[in-house]
Parts: C-alpha cells; structure tokens; sequence
C-alpha cells in the first residue's frame, strides 16, 4: 500500500479467523460486535447480517460490509446499520487516511436497492428515464433548500432523463415541525399534488411550531394547499414516514439532504448537472 494510502485501524480492530479474501460468516461478525461495539450490558447483540459487500478502488484489498445489527435493549428490538471493514483476518469500523483525515467509513454509502425505485417514491420524471435521483431530505433543512429546488426542476424539465425518488427525513430536534411537514407532503403526492412537495422548500414557518392547525392554516396561505388533520394522522401516513427513516438507516444516511445517483451516493449533490448540457 503507498504512503498516500496509509490506513489508521481504530482502537477496535479484532482477529478473526478467516483466511485471506473470505468474507466471515456472520457467527465471527457476531461475536466481533458483542466484544468491540456493542458495550452497554443492557443490550443485547442477537445476530448480524451483512446487507451488502463491495469493494472500492482507494482501499486495495479491504472488502466493504454493511450489516445490519440485531439487538435487544429493553425487550424491545432494534436494528442498526453498521459498517465494517474487513481485510486478512482483520475486521474493524474504521479506517482513517493518514494524510487526509478522512474516515473512509463517512465516505463509502451502500448501494441503493433496486427496491427502492418504486411508483410511491417516483416525485419527477419519467420512471424509465436515462438517469435515477434518489434523495433524502428535509424541507427546512437549509442544505436541501439550496439543492434539492434544483434537481426538481432539472427533472421536470427533463423527465425522459432524470427521474428523482423522494424520500422523507424529516431532522425533528433541529425542527420539530417538519415532523408535521412530511406528513402533509406525503398525502399531498400520493394525492397527485407534487408540486405542493416542492412548494413547502419555500414556506415561511417557526421550525419549532408544534400546533397542527396553524401549521395547516399556514401550508393552505402559503401553497394554496388544504388538508386536514384526520387526513395526515391515518395510520399508512405513520407507517410510510417510518419505512422512509427505516430505509435512512439501511442506507447509512445521516444528514441531510443524501442524493444518490443511479444507485451511488453523490458527496457533492449536484453530479446530475453533467447529465444536463
């Protein structure tokens, strides 16, 4: 390995007994995540599977894990996303480059599923497009207000090139009303009111506003938009936002907003413009 490309190993690096170029069983990641990750005695580590492995051309010879932990804490399950890195025996969740600092486990995401690409995401475009935008975002998360506005309208403009999924993460301890937000996003597109998705980039609201009427009456000035509480309180409205902060976690997601294009994380969130001449 060059100088360029020498790695720090984490306190929590662990022998395990495979041979060279083998991918351990998930019994060896178990018993690496009861020994070096999990350490809180009131949770449980139940099992480990390994959701995807990839390589990557910066770390020669490593192979790449993203696992799924199962753990009990408080008799209630849980399932966490972890990453792993695994090389010659040797298995660790973090690798660090020495000359640039950067932890290649905030570097490297999972592939998106092709699961993922399905009609109830599909925001923009054409589904059959050339090019597939999955996002996950916030509306009153600055950054995504700066980005995402852009990619809906590329994708409008261009629909037989790029098709944009849209998934709902809504940051509730930096504003807690988004968590009111995404749920009148999500009746309004499967109601065909897509363009209230992109409307609500824009509004003017207390990102600490807790009280459903006013953030209805708010929404309905704003983007001429009327929905009720009723509506947005339905039971598949909670279970679509939860799927939506499920898949956040599989993917390894943990700001926003994330954009994936065909399938690969874009670190800069705007590689789709090339697409676009």
């Amino acid at each position: 390995m060059s100088l360029m490309l020498k790695l720090l190993m984490s306190i929590a690096v662990a022998t395990i007994a495979i041979s060279a170029n083998t991918q351990p069983d998930n019994k060896l990641l178990l018993k690496y995540v009861k020994k070096n990750i999990v350490k809180n005695p009131q949770v449980e580590a139940k099992g480990v599977r390994v959701v995807e492995s990839k390589t990557v051309e910066a770390l020669p010879g490593w192979t790449v894990l993203f696992t799924t932990m199962d753990l009990v804490y408080q008799g209630k399950e849980i399932h966490a996303p972890e990453t792993m890195f695994v090389k010659d025996g040797l298995v660790t969740g973090h690798l660090v480059d020495l000359k640039t600092g950067n932890d290649y486990r905030d570097e490297i995401k999972p592939t998106v599923p092709a699961g993922m690409y399905n009609d109830a995401h599909l925001l923009f475009g054409n589904k059959d497009a050339k090019h597939k935008i999955l996002i996950f975002s916030d509306p009153l998360c600055p950054f995504c207000q700066e980005a995402v506005p852009e990619i809906f309208t590329i994708a409008q403009e261009y629909p037989e090139i790029m098709a944009v999924y849209y998934y709902h993460l809504p940051l509730l301890s930096l504003h807690p009303v988004s968590g009111i937000l995404t749920r009148i996003m999500h009746v309004a597109q499967e109601a065909g009111k897509r363009d209230v998705v992109a409307k609500m980039y824009s509004l003017q609201i207390d990102p600490r506003e807790n009280n459903v009427t006013k953030v209805l009456e708010m929404v309905k000035k704003q983007t001429g938009y009327e929905v009720t509480e009723a509506q947005i309180n339905q039971p598949k409205v909670k279970e679509a936002l939860e799927s939506d902060e499920e898949n956040a976690a599989r993917m390894m997601v943990t700001g926003t907003p994330t954009v994936y294009i065909d399938g690969e994380w874009d670190k800069t969130r705007d590689g789709y413009k090339k697409f676009i001449k």
